[in-house]
């Protein structure tokens, strides 16, 4: 039979496609891998990843709105998993779901620049919450979490997401699923099959949100991990998916183009995770070059006195440019605001969370030098993706002075990366606040030995523990 209508294909020729080559080798990946065919400094690595994501959990779950959410979900299921740093435990799925919410919403979690998004904060709730239900060791939750980063960041970085789609809730529903199969013991094609099937339950999540403010945009990566965690749930009761949803769903639905090469160049001998980057900045990473170089002309210059500056003049690239509000209403918006990121920061001195609360954004210095700020693109920077996060400024002052700097890097990428000591440092500054430091010695050292844990009950225990409370 013949169409004629542009963008319809015969069913005749769609259910002719064969399966990608990658799938069978992704099954066949997952199926046979072993701990013991890790290198140390993946383990290493992968660690500090865990660590990073355990600190945005419990910091974040200190949002007055997720708080209330972890009590609701508890009135209609308790169970025995952590709501980390809520003092509490729910079902599976539930905590998976409140802890990915709470990990995204200080947009202190780490990520990864090839992926263009945060696979780490996409995996861990849920691979999390299947460890210990299912009794598995820390070595079995890294396995299944360093394979769950991959599968999810490979995916992201072979699709091109639509330019009103949010990262968050999208890819990383595969990789959350990935982790939970595998540490539910599936074999090759339970595997595949669950790829296919969490593909079709990713969140069509919108970018305007985090624009906007609107704080349901926190929970995109919450429904990544529930959903990935039902996707399994499904395959293992029979039910089935597409024969390359990844591809429908990242070709034509929530992207624009799915290079599948990509899921299995050199796989199994590079992994995503060692090319990922931890942040400092409490704001989204595209305003990080931008505070790299303002911290820089700080500790060169030392304070700018706001009154001063005639003009701020900003050079990036695309996304980041696209980050051009200078009225963000709330916290969340301020975060996605690059000229208030900017303000802020020389206002209080660094992009720290209490400089994106709700006193920063109504405080009229901060607020006045936001509309100070001028952002455009730079095609030659948008050129350099991923691999480079340019960012040019220039402050103009009201007596002529005129202040310039650039970067081509965002500090804490791969290229540029932070120390294990100063992701430590980050994880204490989330976590005493929550806990005491005596509390977040103790979680930093079930972290670092996790691949000597029989079981997760312990790590659990430690997360499950109650905020202290001070004024």
């Amino acid at each position: 039979m013949t169409i004629v209508t542009p963008g319809i294909v015969p069913a005749s020729v769609l259910l002719a496609e064969p399966r990608p080559d990658w799938l069978s080798r992704w099954g066949r990946f997952g199926a046979t891998l072993t701990f013991n065919m890790f290198s140390p400094d993946l383990v290493a690595q992968a660690k500090l990843v865990i660590l990073d994501c355990i600190g945005a959990m419990a910091s974040g779950m200190q949002e007055p709105e997720l708080l209330m959410l972890a009590e609701r979900l508890q009135r209609r299921g308790r169970g025995n998993v952590a709501a980390v740093g809520a003092g509490l435990s729910l079902r599976g799925d539930d905590a998976a779901f409140i802890n990915g919410s709470a990990g995204t919403a200080l947009e202190l979690d780490e990520g990864n620049q090839f992926a263009r998004g945060h696979p780490g904060i996409h995996v861990l709730p849920a691979a999390l919450s299947t460890a210990l239900v299912a009794g598995k060791s820390g070595r079995d939750l890294l396995t299944a979490f360093i394979l769950g980063y991959e599968v999810g960041a490979r995916a992201g970085a072979a699709c091109r997401l639509r330019p009103t789609v949010h990262p968050h809730g999208t890819w990383g529903t595969i990789g959350a699923a990935f982790a939970t199969a595998m540490l539910e013991g599936a074999d090759e094609e339970e595997l595949i099959e669950t790829i296919n099937v969490s593909a079709t339950l990713s969140v069509g999540a919108s970018l305007r949100a985090m624009l906007e403010g609107a704080t349901v945009r926190n929970s995109f990566c919450g429904f990544s991990n529930r959903n990935g965690m039902t996707a399994w749930d499904m395959v293992a009761s029979g039910f089935t998916g597409e024969i390359d949803s990844v591809r429908t769903v990242y070709s034509g639905i929530l992207a624009e183009g799915f290079k599948p090469e990509m899921m299995a160049d050199e796989l199994g001998s590079r992994y995503e995770i060692q090319r990922n980057y931890f942040k400092r900045h409490a704001a989204c990473r595209f305003t990080h070059g931008s505070l790299d170089v303002v911290r820089e002309l700080i500790a060169t210059h030392g304070m700018i006195a706001p009154e001063t500056i005639a003009s701020i003049e900003v050079e990036t690239y695309a996304y980041a440019a696209q980050l051009d509000s200078v009225e963000p209403s709330n916290m969340l918006a301020a975060k996605f605001s690059l000229p208030f990121a900017i303000a802020t920061t020389i206002v209080n001195g660094e992009a720290s969370v209490p400089a994106f609360r709700q006193a920063s954004v109504n405080d009229e210095t901060v607020r006045a030098l936001t509309r100070k700020v001028a952002v455009r693109e730079k095609a030659e920077f948008t050129a350099m993706l991923p691999e480079k996060r340019p960012a040019r400024l220039t402050i103009h002052f009201t007596d002529g002075r005129v202040l310039a700097a650039e970067t081509m890097t965002n500090r804490g990428d791969a290229i540029d990366p932070y120390t294990p000591d100063e992701v430590h440092a980050k994880f204490f500054e989330l976590a005493v606040p929550v806990w005491g430091k005596a509390h977040a010695d103790r979680i930093l050292n079930a972290i670092e030995t996790i691949d000597m844990a029989p079981d997760l009950t312990g790590l659990n225990d430690l997360l499950a523990q109650p905020a202290i409370k001070e004024a």
